[in-house]
């Protein structure tokens, strides 16, 4: 049986489908996983081991992932009947009444949920380092970050708890634990997958719903499983022409990717970092493509003040949001120094700040767009530096705004896809002389997901990551 953690989602599905395998012996092998590995590394947090039994032992959806287990963040995808806290002692005890769309179509497709991973306090940092439930501790180097918001998630993957679990990304929240994790993190265009019922959009649109997976097959397969418009939705990215997974039989033609390895907002980029970049260039050129220097040219003061006048509205709309429906005003000690320091920030953002700020930043997705027209891919490192220490992100009431500040110089380069809409990924090529792992970074066109997919496989094959452990591992 410990097999069966080294494969992934598609094999699992798989073995069941064929018989070989049933899915409650399936899932019974994931509770022992989580039993095992979970105390060393604190991802997740909330059990559904009942739920998951009785669903193993009942009749599950023909889906395309019948019977295999999954594991749902902490944040916003709101499953009936299980804990959705965002993190926060806010919502400590709160329990869906509902499913979302999400994760209705992944019940659909035949996943078992078997519990709820970690995540920082309502996502709004690079780590996952909550003071309700305490770190999740990167498998590869456990004083290391998880990299956040999604790092619960991505602990579990890299551990081999599950092949694959569920993560959103509003500034690089699924992006950055997989650079920090050694996985496939692939952001979807704006509104490929809908964030309904209770959402339209998230902070006007800057987060986007998905999956961290060991494997870019699935999830592409994932994608194609959740996809699509739901109603009432206030818009939705353009169908693709065939299905995801039948992206990866297509070779891809002849691409034109740029690459960059300096920061945006100027700051120091790890040689690390720089390297993997400069490596994955040499093998994309090996592959055939046309590989040359450029990045599109933005205002990063306008950029970064734009982001974080909305960044903080939606931090204060959250909070607020939360103690209307309690009734109750929201207090500084309900919430940790840098989420009280963004709701303060936030209140003081006036709604035509907010909606200039929002022009602006439709103003630099018009100016990457225009990059984008001679330009198939952009290759960027993922984050700055490799994955850093536990307690890097740490503010306290006298300085509540250095976690914010840290987080811009770890993560420069994934914002900006969050700004445009764009599709964007962090593959695993490459690992420093510590053994962490190093992602690089390519943004495609809006909608073309297809791309990101087939150069993701071409790499896959080219460096594979699969076969690699770290150190906590199932």
């Amino acid at each position: 049986m410990n097999d069966l953690a080294n494969l992934d989602a598609t094999e699992l599905a798989e073995l069941i489908r064929t018989r070989k395998l049933s899915s409650r012996e399936l899932v019974d092998d994931t509770i022992a996983r989580i039993e095992r590995v979970n105390p060393e590394i604190n991802a997740v947090v909330h059990e559904l081991f009942d739920q998951a039994r009785a669903a193993a032992s009942a009749e599950l959806p023909d889906g395309p992932f019948r019977g295999v287990p999954y594991l749902l963040k902490d944040i916003i995808a709101s499953c009936e009947g299980a804990p959705l806290t965002s993190g926060s002692a806010m919502l400590a005890g709160h329990v869906s009444d509902h499913d979302s769309v999400l994760v209705s179509r992944l019940r659909r497709a035949g996943f078992v949920f078997v519990g709820i991973t970690n995540t920082c306090e309502f996502g709004l940092l690079p780590t996952v380092e909550p003071r309700l439930y305490g770190p999740t501790r990167n498998p590869w180097h456990t004083n290391r970050t998880t990299g956040g918001s999604s790092g619960g998630s991505a602990a579990a993957v890299a551990a081999r708890i599950v092949p694959a679990a569920h993560a959103n990304d509003g500034g690089g929240s699924i992006r950055i634990p997989a650079s920090c994790c050694g996985l496939f993190g692939l952001k979807p265009t704006r509104g490929r997958i809908s964030l309904g019922p209770d959402f339209g959009d998230v902070m006007g649109g800057l987060v986007a719903e998905h999956a961290l997976t060991r494997t870019v097959r699935d999830s592409a397969a994932i994608l194609d499983a959740t996809a699509g418009p739901a109603a009432g939705d206030p818009y939705f990215a353009p169908p693709p022409p065939r299905p995801f997974v039948e992206e990866l039989r297509v070779a891809p033609k002849q691409l034109r990717i740029a690459f960059s390895v300096a920061s945006p907002t100027g700051m120091p980029v790890h040689p690390s970092c720089s390297a993997a970049v400069e490596k994955t260039a040499r093998v994309c050129e090996a592959l055939g493509h046309r590989v040359f220097e450029g990045a599109p040219s933005v205002s990063t003061e306008l950029l970064v003040g734009a982001f974080m006048a909305v960044w903080a509205a939606g931090a204060a709309a959250t909070v607020d949001g939360i103690a209307a429906l309690r009734g109750k005003p929201a207090s500084r000690d309900e919430v940790e120094p840098t989420t009280w320091a963004l709701v303060e920030a936030g209140r003081q953002v006036s709604a035509s700040t907010y909606l200039m700020s929002m022009a602006a930043l439709q103003r630099v997705a018009r100016q990457v767009a225009r990059f984008f027209e001679d330009t198939d891919l952009w290759l960027t490192p993922t984050l700055a530096e490799p994955p850093v220490e536990l307690g890097s992100f740490a503010a306290t009431q006298d300085d509540p705004m250095a976690a914010v500040a840290r987080a811009f110089a770890f993560s420069p380069f994934t914002p900006l896809a969050n700004i445009t809409g764009q599709p964007a990924m962090s593959v695993p090529v490459e690992f420093d002389t510590d053994g962490l792992p190093i992602g690089v970074h390519f943004t495609a066109r809006t909608g073309d997901e297809a791309t990101l997919l087939r150069t993701a496989a071409q790499l896959e094959e080219a460096c594979p990551w699969r076969e690699r452990l770290p150190r906590v591992h199932a």
